[in-house]
């Protein structure tokens, strides 16, 4: 008996488990983006989302789509704030592209950490505080069933003003 296998028509699908491949996914992830990137973060985790070429991803995506939106769900903004964030600084040159929400208290239940581009592409990782997870270029089911989920979190979460003040 021969047992085949789907094969996958496009994307790639990978695992992660350190901090390098979560870089390089999201950078990866981003890159697929056409008009919008939605990420949910504790605390935009340092070193992946103010990498210098995750930024000039956003910032090509921004500048070449008149209507591209990047949406940012933080659950924990403190350290970001308080440290100061690449991208947060990039949001706040192009605010009209880039929106930062923080999660409302009672929504911080959530562990995990995700990246979606336009509902097709996605870095999952269950546990946020790990690196452990999985990246995947064409996976239009999972990435609208957490593009849902985040949609839910946003329109019930809060603008962050201290991501639009210019004095921190």
């Amino acid at each position: 008996m021969l047992i085949m296998e789907q094969v996958r028509e496009k994307g790639r699908r990978w695992v992660i488990s350190t901090r390098e491949e979560m870089r390089q996914a999201v950078i990866e992830v981003a890159r697929e983006a056409q008009r919008k990137v939605s990420i949910f973060t504790h605390d935009l985790e340092p070193g992946i989302y103010d990498d210098p070429e995750f930024l000039e991803v956003i910032k090509r995506l921004v500048l070449s789509q008149t209507y591209s939106r990047i949406r940012v769900l933080i659950a924990d903004p403190t350290r970001a704030v308080k440290a100061g964030n690449s991208f947060v600084y990039l949001g706040r040159r192009l605010n009209s592209y880039i929106e930062f929400r923080h999660v409302r208290e009672d929504l911080r239940t959530h562990a995990e950490s995700f990246c979606i581009a336009d509902e097709t592409a996605l870095v999952y990782r269950l546990q946020a505080n790990r690196w452990e997870g999985i990246a995947d270029t064409y996976e239009p089911p999972v990435a609208k069933l957490y593009g849902k989920m985040f949609d839910e979190i946003w329109l019930a979460s809060e603008v962050e003003t201290e991501f639009r003040q210019l004095g921190i």
